[in-house]
């Protein structure tokens, strides 16, 4: 199975920065894993919050396939404790799944398009983070769901 992150816009704090790119190469030894920033989309303060949110969609759909599991970082979706973080992530790579997609949407989420073509919701808490600290929380938690799953001491219990 491979696991896709994508997020709008760039990461512009180096220290973040630094910090996904760790994670994301210390989760390569247990799945393939991709990080697909999309660039902001051009003229947004323009754009009204309907016509962003379509835009940034449009850019989502373009960067998936029809066969693509999607989950969306959502505030409404399901949460999950790291342990049944990790379950849900065996229960898709033993179903065979090919590609598993999760997307951190723009400032205002996600367009109804999106919404429609999603496989799930998930939530990583019911506080707010910013986008960029979310790319990081997500990928460090699936780096922490896989040494749950290999019984690795990164988790401790």
């Amino acid at each position: 199975m491979k696991i896709t992150l994508i997020a709008i816009g760039k990461t512009d704090n180096r220290n973040l920065q630094s910090l996904m790119d760790d994670y994301s190469k210390r989760l390569g030894f247990y799945i393939s894993f991709d990080l697909d920033i999309i660039p902001d989309i051009k003229n947004a303060k323009n754009l009204s919050e309907t016509l962003q949110k379509k835009a940034e969609g449009d850019e989502i759909l373009k960067r998936t396939f029809p066969s693509d599991t999607l989950i969306l970082l959502d505030e409404n979706g399901k949460s999950y404790s790291s342990e049944k973080f990790s379950e849900f992530l065996q229960k898709k790579m033993n179903s065979g799944l090919k590609n598993l997609v999760f997307v951190i949407g723009g400032p205002y989420g996600f367009s109804e398009e999106i919404y429609k073509r999603s496989n799930g919701k998930l939530s990583l808490s019911s506080m707010t983070f910013s986008h960029q600290m979310v790319r990081l929380f997500f990928i460090e938690q699936l780096y922490r769901a896989f040494t749950i799953l290999k019984n690795e001491p990164y988790h401790h219990r």
